[in-house]
Protein backbone atom coordinates (compact mmCIF):
# COMPACT_ATOMS: atom_id res chain seq x y z
CA UNK A 1 0.00 0.00 0.00
CA UNK A 2 1.18 3.49 -0.88
CA UNK A 3 0.82 6.04 1.90
CA UNK A 4 0.54 9.69 0.93
CA UNK A 5 1.21 12.40 3.50
CA UNK A 6 -0.85 15.57 3.52
CA UNK A 7 0.08 18.89 5.06
CA UNK A 8 -2.68 20.65 7.01
CA UNK A 9 -3.54 24.18 5.91
CA UNK A 10 -4.76 24.76 9.47
CA UNK A 11 -2.33 27.17 11.12
CA UNK A 12 -1.08 28.61 7.81
CA UNK A 13 -4.10 30.75 6.96
CA UNK A 14 -2.09 33.99 7.04
CA UNK A 15 0.46 32.72 4.51
CA UNK A 16 -0.03 33.52 0.84
CA UNK A 17 -1.16 30.59 -1.37
CA UNK A 18 2.05 30.40 -3.39
CA UNK A 19 4.27 30.57 -0.30
CA UNK A 20 2.23 27.86 1.43
CA UNK A 21 2.45 25.50 -1.55
CA UNK A 22 6.22 26.09 -1.81
CA UNK A 23 6.64 25.26 1.90
CA UNK A 24 4.58 22.09 1.48
CA UNK A 25 6.76 20.92 -1.38
CA UNK A 26 10.03 21.81 0.34
CA UNK A 27 8.94 19.85 3.42
CA UNK A 28 8.31 16.72 1.33
CA UNK A 29 4.53 16.37 1.66
CA UNK A 30 2.54 14.68 -1.11
CA UNK A 31 -0.40 17.04 -0.87
CA UNK A 32 -2.55 19.17 1.41
CA UNK A 33 -5.76 19.06 3.41
CA UNK A 34 -7.51 22.42 3.36
CA UNK A 35 -10.53 24.07 4.90
CA UNK A 36 -10.68 26.45 1.95
CA UNK A 37 -10.83 30.16 2.82
CA UNK A 38 -13.89 32.28 2.05
CA UNK A 39 -11.76 34.64 -0.04
CA UNK A 40 -12.53 33.49 -3.58
CA UNK A 41 -9.29 34.81 -5.08
CA UNK A 42 -7.24 33.10 -2.34
CA UNK A 43 -9.20 29.89 -2.86
CA UNK A 44 -8.71 29.84 -6.65
CA UNK A 45 -4.99 30.52 -6.33
CA UNK A 46 -4.55 27.70 -3.83
CA UNK A 47 -6.29 25.15 -6.01
CA UNK A 48 -4.43 26.32 -9.12
CA UNK A 49 -1.02 26.12 -7.42
CA UNK A 50 -1.82 22.66 -6.10
CA UNK A 51 -2.86 21.41 -9.52
CA UNK A 52 0.11 23.04 -11.25
CA UNK A 53 2.48 21.26 -8.88
CA UNK A 54 0.59 17.95 -9.01
CA UNK A 55 -0.04 17.89 -5.28
CA UNK A 56 -2.92 15.89 -3.83
CA UNK A 57 -5.80 18.04 -2.68
CA UNK A 58 -8.20 17.00 0.07
CA UNK A 59 -10.96 19.47 0.95
CA UNK A 60 -12.13 19.89 4.51
CA UNK A 61 -15.75 20.76 5.19
CA UNK A 62 -15.96 22.80 8.38
CA UNK A 63 -18.80 25.19 9.13
CA UNK A 64 -18.38 27.85 11.82
CA UNK A 65 -20.97 27.52 14.58
CA UNK A 66 -23.96 29.84 14.26
CA UNK A 67 -27.16 30.25 16.23
CA UNK A 68 -29.32 28.45 13.69
CA UNK A 69 -31.89 25.68 13.43
CA UNK A 70 -31.29 22.33 11.79
CA UNK A 71 -32.84 23.28 8.45
CA UNK A 72 -30.59 26.32 8.10
CA UNK A 73 -27.48 24.32 9.01
CA UNK A 74 -28.46 21.62 6.56
CA UNK A 75 -28.71 24.12 3.70
CA UNK A 76 -25.26 25.52 4.54
CA UNK A 77 -23.85 22.00 4.82
CA UNK A 78 -25.20 20.84 1.44
CA UNK A 79 -24.08 24.03 -0.29
CA UNK A 80 -20.57 23.73 1.14
CA UNK A 81 -20.20 20.07 0.14
CA UNK A 82 -21.37 20.89 -3.39
CA UNK A 83 -18.92 23.80 -3.65
CA UNK A 84 -16.02 21.65 -2.49
CA UNK A 85 -16.91 18.69 -4.72
CA UNK A 86 -16.97 21.02 -7.74
CA UNK A 87 -13.26 21.76 -7.15
CA UNK A 88 -12.38 18.11 -7.77
CA UNK A 89 -10.61 17.09 -4.54
CA UNK A 90 -9.40 13.55 -3.95
CA UNK A 91 -12.08 13.37 -1.25
CA UNK A 92 -13.83 15.60 1.28
CA UNK A 93 -13.19 15.28 5.00
CA UNK A 94 -16.38 16.51 6.62
CA UNK A 95 -17.13 17.85 10.10
CA UNK A 96 -20.71 16.60 10.04
CA UNK A 97 -23.69 17.34 12.25
CA UNK A 98 -23.93 18.04 15.97
CA UNK A 99 -23.63 15.83 19.02
CA UNK A 100 -26.91 17.22 20.40
CA UNK A 101 -29.02 16.67 17.29
CA UNK A 102 -31.22 13.62 17.03
CA UNK A 103 -30.22 10.38 15.37
CA UNK A 104 -32.72 11.10 12.57
CA UNK A 105 -31.32 14.58 11.94
CA UNK A 106 -27.72 13.40 11.73
CA UNK A 107 -28.85 10.54 9.49
CA UNK A 108 -30.34 13.10 7.13
CA UNK A 109 -26.94 14.81 6.84
CA UNK A 110 -25.20 11.50 6.19
CA UNK A 111 -27.70 10.73 3.44
CA UNK A 112 -27.17 14.20 1.94
CA UNK A 113 -23.45 13.46 1.79
CA UNK A 114 -24.08 10.10 0.11
CA UNK A 115 -26.21 11.82 -2.56
CA UNK A 116 -23.48 14.38 -3.27
CA UNK A 117 -20.88 11.61 -3.36
CA UNK A 118 -22.96 9.64 -5.87
CA UNK A 119 -23.68 12.63 -8.11
CA UNK A 120 -20.12 14.01 -8.16
CA UNK A 121 -17.94 10.94 -7.69
CA UNK A 122 -16.11 12.67 -4.83
CA UNK A 123 -16.01 10.52 -1.66
CA UNK A 124 -17.08 12.12 1.61
CA UNK A 125 -15.54 10.90 4.87
CA UNK A 126 -16.88 12.04 8.25
CA UNK A 127 -14.27 12.99 10.84
CA UNK A 128 -14.44 11.56 14.36
CA UNK A 129 -14.58 14.78 16.32
CA UNK A 130 -15.94 16.30 19.48
CA UNK A 131 -19.23 18.07 18.91
CA UNK A 132 -20.14 16.02 15.79
CA UNK A 133 -22.30 12.93 15.32
CA UNK A 134 -19.04 10.96 15.53
CA UNK A 135 -18.03 12.35 18.94
CA UNK A 136 -17.81 8.98 20.74
CA UNK A 137 -17.08 5.43 19.51
CA UNK A 138 -20.22 3.91 21.02
CA UNK A 139 -22.29 6.74 19.55
CA UNK A 140 -20.86 6.01 16.12
CA UNK A 141 -21.94 2.35 16.14
CA UNK A 142 -25.61 3.07 15.54
CA UNK A 143 -24.70 4.99 12.38
CA UNK A 144 -22.39 2.23 11.16
CA UNK A 145 -25.22 -0.25 11.67
CA UNK A 146 -27.56 1.95 9.65
CA UNK A 147 -25.05 2.79 6.90
CA UNK A 148 -22.58 -0.04 6.17
CA UNK A 149 -20.92 2.09 3.46
CA UNK A 150 -20.20 4.97 5.84
CA UNK A 151 -16.54 6.03 5.83
CA UNK A 152 -14.80 8.04 8.52
CA UNK A 153 -11.65 10.05 9.02
CA UNK A 154 -10.03 8.56 12.10
CA UNK A 155 -8.97 11.24 14.55
CA UNK A 156 -9.09 9.10 17.66
CA UNK A 157 -7.51 11.85 19.79
CA UNK A 158 -11.01 13.27 20.27
CA UNK A 159 -12.36 9.97 21.54
CA UNK A 160 -9.56 9.78 24.11
CA UNK A 161 -10.48 13.22 25.42
CA UNK A 162 -14.24 12.58 25.43
CA UNK A 163 -13.95 9.21 27.18
CA UNK A 164 -10.99 10.22 29.39
CA UNK A 165 -9.22 7.02 28.41
CA UNK A 166 -7.07 5.41 25.76
CA UNK A 167 -10.14 3.34 24.84
CA UNK A 168 -8.82 0.28 26.65
CA UNK A 169 -12.36 -0.81 27.52
CA UNK A 170 -13.90 0.03 24.13
CA UNK A 171 -12.02 -2.34 21.87
CA UNK A 172 -15.09 -3.73 19.99
CA UNK A 173 -16.24 -0.22 19.06
CA UNK A 174 -12.72 0.76 18.04
CA UNK A 175 -12.38 -2.28 15.79
CA UNK A 176 -15.64 -1.40 14.02
CA UNK A 177 -14.41 2.15 13.48
CA UNK A 178 -11.10 0.94 12.08
CA UNK A 179 -12.97 -1.12 9.48
CA UNK A 180 -14.77 2.02 8.27
CA UNK A 181 -11.75 4.33 8.16
CA UNK A 182 -10.73 5.87 4.84
CA UNK A 183 -8.38 8.61 6.08
CA UNK A 184 -6.16 9.21 9.11
CA UNK A 185 -5.42 12.35 11.10
CA UNK A 186 -2.09 11.63 12.76
CA UNK A 187 -2.39 13.68 15.91
CA UNK A 188 -1.66 12.18 19.31
CA UNK A 189 -4.00 13.06 22.14
CA UNK A 190 -4.42 11.91 25.70
CA UNK A 191 -7.09 11.44 28.33
CA UNK A 192 -7.56 15.16 28.97
CA UNK A 193 -6.90 16.76 25.59
CA UNK A 194 -6.87 15.96 21.86
CA UNK A 195 -3.26 17.15 21.57
CA UNK A 196 -0.12 16.34 23.51
CA UNK A 197 2.59 18.98 23.72
CA UNK A 198 5.09 16.82 21.81
CA UNK A 199 4.58 13.13 20.96
CA UNK A 200 8.34 12.54 20.77
CA UNK A 201 9.24 13.36 24.37
CA UNK A 202 9.51 10.60 27.02
CA UNK A 203 6.36 11.54 28.93
CA UNK A 204 4.18 10.90 25.84
CA UNK A 205 5.97 7.79 24.56
CA UNK A 206 3.18 5.43 25.62
CA UNK A 207 0.54 7.64 23.98
CA UNK A 208 2.49 7.75 20.72
CA UNK A 209 2.85 3.96 20.77
CA UNK A 210 -0.90 3.54 21.26
CA UNK A 211 -1.80 5.80 18.34
CA UNK A 212 0.79 4.31 15.98
CA UNK A 213 -0.63 0.85 16.70
CA UNK A 214 -4.12 2.11 15.78
CA UNK A 215 -2.84 3.67 12.55
CA UNK A 216 -1.04 0.46 11.64
CA UNK A 217 -4.26 -1.50 12.17
CA UNK A 218 -6.12 0.88 9.85
CA UNK A 219 -3.51 0.53 7.14
CA UNK A 220 -3.43 -3.24 7.48
CA UNK A 221 -7.20 -3.52 7.25
CA UNK A 222 -7.38 -1.27 4.18
CA UNK A 223 -4.60 -3.26 2.55
CA UNK A 224 -6.47 -6.50 3.24
CA UNK A 225 -9.47 -5.05 1.40
CA UNK A 226 -7.40 -4.42 -1.71
CA UNK A 227 -6.99 -0.67 -1.26
CA UNK A 228 -3.71 0.48 -2.79
CA UNK A 229 -3.42 4.01 -1.39
CA UNK A 230 -4.18 5.81 1.86
CA UNK A 231 -3.68 9.39 3.00
CA UNK A 232 -2.39 10.48 6.39
CA UNK A 233 -2.48 14.08 7.58
CA UNK A 234 -0.31 14.95 10.60
CA UNK A 235 -2.63 17.49 12.20
CA UNK A 236 -1.13 19.09 15.27
CA UNK A 237 -2.83 22.46 15.55
CA UNK A 238 -1.89 26.00 16.51
CA UNK A 239 -2.83 27.85 19.71
CA UNK A 240 -5.29 27.26 21.40
CA UNK A 241 -5.10 23.59 20.34
CA UNK A 242 -1.41 23.90 21.05
CA UNK A 243 -0.85 24.65 24.76
CA UNK A 244 0.61 28.09 25.34
CA UNK A 245 2.55 29.91 28.03
CA UNK A 246 0.62 32.13 30.45
CA UNK A 247 0.60 35.90 29.90
CA UNK A 248 2.46 35.74 26.56
CA UNK A 249 0.24 33.10 24.90
CA UNK A 250 3.32 31.81 23.11
CA UNK A 251 2.98 28.20 21.87
CA UNK A 252 5.03 25.61 23.73
CA UNK A 253 6.01 23.98 20.44
CA UNK A 254 6.37 24.81 16.75
CA UNK A 255 3.27 23.50 14.97
CA UNK A 256 4.79 23.41 11.49
CA UNK A 257 7.94 21.56 12.58
CA UNK A 258 5.90 19.15 14.68
CA UNK A 259 3.77 18.11 11.70
CA UNK A 260 6.85 17.73 9.49
CA UNK A 261 8.52 15.62 12.17
CA UNK A 262 5.43 13.40 12.48
CA UNK A 263 5.35 12.92 8.70
CA UNK A 264 9.02 11.93 8.64
CA UNK A 265 8.57 9.62 11.64
CA UNK A 266 5.61 7.81 10.06
CA UNK A 267 7.43 7.38 6.74
CA UNK A 268 10.00 5.36 8.67
CA UNK A 269 7.61 3.49 10.98
CA UNK A 270 4.60 2.54 8.88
Amino acid sequence: MKIKYLCPFWGSETIGPEVFVERVMEAGFDGVEINLPDNEDHRKKLVRYLNDNRLLFVAQQYLPSLNEDFATYRRRYIRRLEELAALGPLFINSHTGKDFWSFAQNCQLIEDAFLIQESTGVPVYHETHRGRFTFHPAQLLQFLDRYPALKITADFSHWCAVSESFLEDQRPSLERAIQHTGHIHARVGHTQSPQVTDPFVPEWEAALHTFVNWWQEIIQFNSSQGNTQMCICPEFGPVPYMPSLPYTNQPVNNQWLLNVKMKDFLRREL
